[in-house]
């Protein structure tokens, strides 16, 4: 029997793949990869076919070939990164493997299907819009109001994303955020028929102010169960991404509550009925008003588990292992799914450095490691490579985990190990 691992090249993926090799070997199973571009990634598995996942007809082709010369079938096909979804549920619906529908892996990575999906689910979004052209976007405006944040209908990470304040930003910003929104996610294998069908056009979302959380959950059979809530203090625009997160969440019991019920709202809508699930929100309304709490307002999702080092703080904070988790539901079988019952606080930070530029090194690595809260810190890069910053990336260049006592001490022990953390660039 063997697991399909669809990939797309992610620096930060590494404990996911070693943790996948050593579930293949538990369960007596062999693991295979189809990616375009394997370096390291194939020291996990134990066959890799060249394939570009960015192609979902080429991917599936790749599958094919795998299982006519494999002595075993497929037990699972499952990916932990973004882009390949769609290829993912392809391959499922081929070969009769459990996963989400096709229509399902479209929904969640298309964000104008996705917010049609919600405004037919009566899930609580941002007003919105899609924008060809300036003169579009200003109509857009009209409707959404400012502040409103501009972002690709394809992306990840908060690439190309970012919050304008009113008219005279709309027009400095939407052209070259128009054209990264297509030119930066070329590889997605959605890309050519989502800029032909909406026109290389640009979404126009309402800006909500208020707490940002991330939701990690799995659903099993069509249940859901929410493993850990991130609360998400920076960035606050006018670029949003993902540099700190920290969970458990210090939002009250009520808040919460109403923050799993819109979850599964959202799963209804997607018809998530496997697999893990990442959903974003922010918080509408007052935190500290008892008698009208905030409400979650849903600004994403995606039908798999949340990327970077999401995996390694849910498992540290709550004890459960996603990507077990995720493997057992792509082979039909039950999760085991049991979080302590006080979690602990953890905080990670995707590190960027301060300006683009070439990497000349990190100053205070040495420091960080042998500090004993942190639990791991890795640096992708190496000196000589050029260092983007956002919006003109998605992913950070590295990224520093580490668990402190009480919740409280999340955000000071935050500022200290990022104030002595550097990567220089010139």
């Amino acid at each position: 029997m063997s697991i399909l691992v669809l990939h797309k090249k992610n620096l930060s993926r590494r404990r996911h793949l070693a943790r996948a090799r050593e579930y293949a070997r538990q369960h007596g199973e062999r693991l295979l990869l189809v990616m375009k571009d394997p370096d390291w990634e194939a020291d996990y598995v134990d066959r890799v076919e060249i394939a570009d996942t960015s192609s979902i007809e080429e991917t599936l082709t790749a599958a094919r070939r795998l299982a006519a010369e494999e002595s075993e079938p497929f037990t699972a096909v499952v990916t932990f990164a973004e882009a390949p979804v769609p290829a993912v549920a392809r391959v499922a619906a081929e070969f009769g493997l459990p996963g989400v529908p096709e229509r399902t892996a479209r929904l969640a990575r298309d964000k104008w299907q996705m917010r049609r999906a919600f405004t037919e689910g009566g899930v609580p979004q941002p007003r919105h819009g899609l924008a060809r052209s300036r003169q579009e976007a200003r109509e857009v405006a009209r409707h959404t109001g400012f502040p409103l944040v501009m972002k690709p209908v394809l992306g990840t990470g908060s690439m190309f994303v970012r919050s304008v304040a009113d008219e005279d930003e709309l027009a400095e910003y939407f052209d070259t955020f128009r054209a990264g929104a297509w030119d930066g996610f070329t590889y997605d294998p959605l890309h050519e028929s989502a800029q032909r069908e909406y026109g290389g056009g640009l979404l126009l979302e309402e800006f909500v102010p208020g707490t940002e959380i991330c939701v990690e959950s799995v659903v099993h059979e069509g249940a859901g169960t929410v493993l850990a809530i991130h609360d998400k203090p920076l960035p606050t625009g006018p670029t949003f991404e993902e540099v700190y997160a920290c969970t458990p969440t210090r939002l009250p019991a009520a808040t919460v509550k109403a923050v799993e019920e819109a979850t599964a709202a959202v799963h209804r809508a997607l018809d998530i009925r496997t697999g893990a699930t990442h959903v974003e929100f922010r918080l509408r309304g007052a935190e500290n008003d008892p008698a009208d709490p905030p409400q979650p307002v849903v600004l994403e999702a995606a039908a798999r588990m949340g990327g970077g080092p999401i995996y390694r703080s849910v498992q540290l904070s709550t004890g459960v292992d996603m990507v077990a988790a995720v493997l057992d539901l792509a082979c039909g079988r039950a999760p085991h799914i049991e979080p302590r019952p006080e979690p602990v606080p953890v905080g990670f930070w995707n590190i960027f450095p301060r300006r683009a530029g070439t990497f000349t090194g990190a100053t205070g690595l040495e420091e960080v490691r042998a500090d004993p809260r942190v639990d791991e810190v890795e640096i992708y890069r190496k000196p000589g490579e050029d260092l983007l910053v956002p919006p003109r990336t998605f992913q950070g260049h590295g990224h520093l985990i580490y668990t402190v006592e009480r919740t409280e001490l999340l955000d000071p022990a935050f500022r200290e190990l990022t104030g002595t953390l550097r990567l220089e660039t010139e």
